[in-house]
């Protein structure tokens, strides 16, 4: 068990065959927010989504919470999913700051990684405004929280209302203090200098257009070697939920040229 963690984290699995896809979602979502990619991507893989400690019906973290507590958590997962097998590392914001992690704990088990609504900043200023505003507003904050992380096209919609109701109808499982903990523990994590650039998988970067940390991305798809990025034109930091068509063509595209595609029918190139 991830120390500092108080239990093995829940997971949702989808698909009974193909490699293995692990999806690590974005504050303040859980991960029922990979619902678009879970139902698609499972035509060929063995899909898992993990909600991090303290979101969806994962247990509570305790004080002095890392990211390689959680990134150790996210494996131990895999493991009980899926024992002994490697997995390809999706994850959005959060997600995206884990999966780096996992990848350095057990380089030869990452496959690929798949990286969105992320980009390069040495600092976490913003975690410290995020952790004053769960401590003054509480579980309630990630319904307003959710519409931040959405474009403001999107923003208007209905499922974008679906999606925020959604996460939280969850607020009873959901813990604030854990919450907390994983912005602290952003705000303390340390990179080494070859942290980005001594990444081996193959990586790609899929970006909203939209979003705020968009012109960062670019920033660290120059620190990973051979790194590959995709722009979803008008989407926000959460891309997977507004772009699905777009998010998951442009990853299985990247999948299939990398050699990670397994046999099966043929993903359709077309767009609506």
């Amino acid at each position: 068990m991830g120390k500092n963690i108080e239990g093995p984290l829940y997971y949702e699995k989808m698909g009974r065959t193909g490699p293995v896809i692990a999806f690590i979602h974005p504050n303040p979502m859980d991960q029922s927010c990979w619902i678009f990619q879970m139902a698609h991507l499972s035509t060929w893989f063995r899909c898992m989504t993990i909600d991090i400690p303290g979101y969806g019906k994962s247990p509570k973290a305790k004080e002095g919470l890392s990211t390689i507590d959680i990134a150790e958590a996210c494996w131990e997962a895999i493991d009980e999913a899926y024992p002994g097998e490697p997995a390809i590392l999706v994850g959005c914001s959060t997600g995206s700051n884990i999966a780096p992690y996992m990848y350095h704990l057990r380089p030869e088990k990452t496959k690929a990684l798949v990286l969105s609504g992320t980009g390069y900043s040495p600092g976490k200023e913003f975690a410290t405004a995020r952790i004053k505003d769960y401590q003054t507003k509480g579980a309630a904050y990630r319904w307003e929280y959710t519409f931040q992380d959405f474009s403001p096209y999107f923003r208007t919609t209905p499922l974008a209302h679906y999606f925020a109701n959604l996460f939280c109808e969850r607020n009873d499982f959901a813990d604030v203090n854990s919450i907390c903990y994983q912005f602290a523990a952003m705000q303390t994590q340390v990179m080494k200098d070859d942290f980005h650039s001594s990444i081996k998988a193959p990586v790609i970067i899929l970006t909203g257009s939209e979003d705020n940390s968009h012109q960062r991305a670019f920033l660290l798809q120059e620190r990973i070697p051979g790194c590959e990025l995709r722009t979803l034109p008008g989407a926000g930091h959460a891309c997977q939920i507004e772009q699905p068509w777009l998010f998951n063509r442009f990853m299985l595209e990247f999948l299939e040229k990398k050699g990670l595609m397994p046999a099966g029918p043929k993903p359709l190139r077309s767009l609506p």
